[in-house]
């Protein structure tokens, strides 16, 4: 382990230490050091939107909630990882309920028209629109492991402890998951 993640894994224990103890000085530091790693779980699931900011949040309620429970047997970005997944599987089950119940055309949503102005910053939002898209098209097990080795940087060794599955199924998962998002590329040009 380096230095760095050391202190930082000793600082944690320290800060949830006081949250314990009730100081929302180091609730806040843990959540505000933590933010950026549960969005992008969040987001690279959902997609970005109300529902991905609802998960990020209720991800850190059910942190405090559980913070008498915590034993650090793992990070705690691995553990809040953990829980953004769970919430971000309930949240897709949920969509995927409510298109069953009530789907109707003219309740969809038209994605927004892109723009072609021309400039860099509007094509690269363009295509991460796209590719968001693409991921929301793979079944959940496979965005999973697409989102936490591809775009979290996970190892699979790691994404298989977040995932609780084998080392095996995630490679399965991960080479399934990729060649069904090269196929959505290539439709829109983005995947050579």
């Amino acid at each position: 382990m380096s230095n760095n993640m050391a202190e930082q894994v000793g600082t944690d224990r320290a800060l949830i230490d006081q949250a314990r103890a009730g100081d929302e000085t180091a609730l806040r530091a843990l959540i505000e050091r933590y933010e950026p790693q549960v969005a992008a779980t969040v987001v690279g699931m959902l997609g970005p939107g109300d529902e991905a900011d609802d998960v990020g949040q209720e991800t850190f309620v059910r942190f405090y909630q559980s913070l008498g429970k915590f034993r650090g047997d793992a990070a705690l970005g691995t553990y809040l990882t953990r829980i953004a997944i769970n919430l971000s599987l309930n949240a897709l089950e949920r969509r995927k309920r409510q298109r069953w119940r009530f789907w109707s055309r003219d309740d969809e949503q038209a994605p927004p028209e892109p723009s072609v102005d021309g400039r860099d910053e509007q094509a690269a939002s363009e295509r991460e629109q796209v590719v968001q898209v693409a991921l929301d098209q793979l079944k959940p097990a496979f965005r999973a492991v697409v989102v936490l080795r591809m775009i979290e940087g996970y190892s699979t060794k790691e994404t298989a402890a977040l995932l609780e599955i084998a080392e095996g199924t995630v490679l399965s998962r991960l080479s399934r998951g990729m060649k069904q998002l090269e196929t959505l590329l290539k439709d829109e040009d983005l995947y050579d």
